[in-house]
């Protein structure tokens, strides 16, 4: 179905930003960048999809069952999103809030094009109809220029507005801790949303420039056709390989600082802060068991308890839950049985929901969401869509949304210090 060939790559940094820069004539692009960052786990540095062959589209009703019709069909490489909405296609749940982007629920396609990149090996897989192509294409994409464009355009101003005050902000957070106080939940992810309206940026280029301040280990390009998704995010949700399926939930913040010593100082807090760990060890629970439902009876297992990993911008607390599944297990009921993922919900998930959707003021979509994509082996791995602009140009409106962690030991202000934190790269990049 696929023509493949491979290419030796002299220079991969600039070969990733090429490779980007050719795309930008599609319709449908997902570019995907470790940004060469250590991750064990990780499969390849960069992968781009190009030019829809086939796609889905759809809302949350029967999305799963839908999806995993087209994954069965194809069984090909699919690129594409789950919105955090689709929780409603599993439970009985809504999401009745204001929704400023109007992405659909589910998206993948079926790419013509696909460029994976290892270290200096490139690997080209092109559609038997195109692959006539593959050498043109790599000659156009070696030759061009890799310009850091946004380095020579002026950036439009943005007005960002915040949707809830600090002052709601606050009373929101201390109504969730009654909730706690109550027993109805443990902990929830609470969330909040930055947007601008009648507004334009260049996608690309506002990439670029999250991208260089994050260097996060899933960054994102998406665009279908005008909605765009520009991801600095630092959180895998879900990798299934062989058999062998992997969780790696962020629970845990602290700033950075440019004196070593107060960074390192910074980290060894993180390291042994009572309530990030216990906002860590919370969420690995539910990952459990979640895992559990497709898992071999005994084969979920912690491979990693509140590891302490750096990043541009901040430190974060991540764990690795890891599970061994059955050749017989569909990679979508695997999905469809974690999803959403717990570092952006809570525990117990199911009630944690019903209060996020009560106390928070904008519909999450692609927010809280995951992109990434299957493999014809029926492998997949996906990302927690967070640190992450969405742009819908159409209707000149960009949204970024922040949240964090609430529990029992929750100051709220000091929650709501956490979101600036981790909201700081996109108001630098969105000026």
């Amino acid at each position: 179905m696929r023509t493949k060939i491979s290419k030796t790559i002299d220079n991969s940094t600039q070969f990733k930003q090429q490779l980007l820069q050719w795309a930008q004539q599609f319709r449908e692009v997902v570019f995907l960048d470790s940004n060469d960052y250590h991750q064990k786990k990780s499969s390849f540095d960069c992968l781009l999809a190009v030019d829809s062959f086939t796609s889905i589209k759809t809302d949350y009703s029967n999305a799963f069952d839908d999806l995993k019709q087209y994954q069965q069909q194809t069984k090909d490489w699919l690129f594409g999103y789950l919105s955090y909405d689709l929780k409603n296609d599993t439970e009985e749940l809504r999401s009745d809030n204001f929704d400023g982007l109007h992405f659909p629920d589910l998206f993948f396609f079926q790419p013509k094009k696909l460029f994976l990149l290892k270290e200096n090996q490139l690997e080209v897989q092109y559609l038997h109809l195109c692959d006539d192509e593959i050498e043109y294409d790599f000659e156009i994409i070696s030759q061009s220029k890799a310009e850091q464009r946004m380095q020579t355009v002026t950036p439009s101003l943005v007005e960002v507005q915040q949707r809830i005050s600090k002052d709601n902000y606050v009373s929101k957070v201390n109504k969730m801790l009654e909730h706690i106080h109550r027993g109805d939940i443990y902990e929830a992810n609470f969330c909040m949303e930055f947007y601008a309206e009648n507004a334009f940026i260049e996608p690309f280029e506002t990439y670029q420039k999250l991208n260089s301040i994050s260097k996060p280990p899933f960054a994102t390009f998406f665009k279908n056709d005008f909605q765009y998704l520009l991801s600095a995010s630092p959180e895998r949700y879900l990798k299934k390989e062989f058999n062998k399926v992997i969780s790696q939930p962020i629970k845990g913040t602290a700033k950075r600082f440019s004196d070593k010593t107060l960074d390192e100082n910074s980290k060894r807090e993180l390291a042994q802060n009572p309530k990030e760990r216990a906002e860590n060890i919370m969420i690995v629970d539910l990952v459990r068991n979640d895992l559990s439902h497709t898992a071999v009876k005994g084969s979920v297992e912690v491979e990693e308890l509140c590891g302490i990993y750096t990043f541009e911008q901040v430190h974060q607390m991540i764990s690795t839950v890891v599970s061994t599944v059955e050749n017989t297990v569909s990679p979508v009921e695997i999905i469809k049985t974690t999803f959403p993922m717990g570092s952006m919900t809570g525990a117990p998930k199911i009630s944690a929901m019903n209060i996020i959707e009560e106390l928070e003021e904008t519909k999450r979509g692609l927010y809280s969401g995951a992109v990434g994509y299957f493999t014809p082996e029926n492998d997949f791995d996906f990302n927690v869509v967070i640190r992450s602009i969405l742009y819908n140009a159409k209707e000149k409106y960009i949204s970024f949304s922040v949240g964090s962690a609430i529990t029992s030991q929750s100051i709220p202000e000091q929650e709501y210090d956490e979101c600036l934190l981790k909201a700081k790269a996109m108001f630098e990049v969105l000026g």
